[in-house]
């Protein structure tokens, strides 16, 4: 009996270092939510707290990592990224998982919420995984190299810990900067209707290419072992702050578009 405790232990503290590891960071995802809860039309402002039964973008915004630990949801992991290879001109779909990728992800939840035969609670769950997945959509290293796993297997040191670059960028950073959701939420730049506009413009897929450009970027700005710390936090840092605001941003254009 003892034995078996001590296996379910191993197996449960593995599966939320694996969440751990795999996200844009709790408190990245609850900004970009609470962002784009302040850009909503007030059309979309009711039709999301009717279904959301009153809860924000912000407290449902880490369902999709939350999820990772039920088997029955074990499909939907493919969804949390995309891997375009770095020499492709274009998004190919053939190339993606059996179960789909970010990008399908994303068009599925949106073809869900906008059929009026979906059920209620259908869209509750697709209009809480678009959340996340435009959330990790402008994580860069959701969008980067499926030969290094986004980054996971480029080890660096944060602060002088070992890691990966993906860690350092899905929550390391923002855990260093030490404001919550809505400081971080309430302190974004202050922008004017045509910049906002400006980052509204385009596509999906010119998002995808916007944020695989600047994955590409980020693989040339560190070397593996690097051991990384208040340089690259001032350097890189407010590029951040600006992706969790771009995807609050483009998560309401969204909504507002399908409300």
């Amino acid at each position: 009996m003892k034995r078996i405790l001590i296996v379910f232990v191993a197996l449960f503290i593995s599966q939320i270092n694996f969440a751990k590891d795999n996200e844009w960071g709790k408190t990245g995802h609850r900004t970009t939510g609470e962002i784009a809860q302040a850009h909503l039309s007030r059309r979309a402002q009711k039709a999301i707290n009717k279904l959301l039964n009153g809860h924000s973008l912000a407290f449902v915004a880490n369902h999709g990592d939350d999820i990772k630990s039920d088997p029955a949801y074990r499909k939907y992991s493919s969804w949390h990224y995309v891997n375009i290879d770095p020499e492709a001109t274009a998004y190919d779909p053939e190339t993606a998982s059996e179960d789909g990728d970010l990008i399908m992800g994303i068009r599925k939840c949106i073809d869900v919420l906008k059929d009026k035969n979906s059920s209620k609670e259908d869209k509750q769950f697709h209009l809480k995984m678009l959340v996340h997945f435009v959330g990790d959509l402008h994580q860069p290293f959701h969008i980067g190299h499926a030969s290094d796993l986004g980054g996971n297997r480029i080890d660096v040191k944060w602060f002088g810990k070992k890691t990966n670059i993906h860690s350092v960028w899905d929550s390391k950073m923002i855990d260093s900067y030490q404001m919550s959701y809505t400081e971080l939420a309430e302190n974004r730049d202050e922008l004017s209707k045509i910049q906002v506009k400006a980052i509204q413009d385009g596509d999906l897929l010119d998002w995808v290419y916007e944020s695989r450009d600047l994955a590409e970027q980020l693989y040339k700005s560190v070397e593996e072992d690097d051991d990384l710390s208040y340089a690259y936090m001032y350097e890189w840092f407010p590029t951040v702050r600006l992706q969790l605001q771009k995807g609050g941003i483009r998560l309401a254009k969204i909504l507002n578009e399908i409300y």
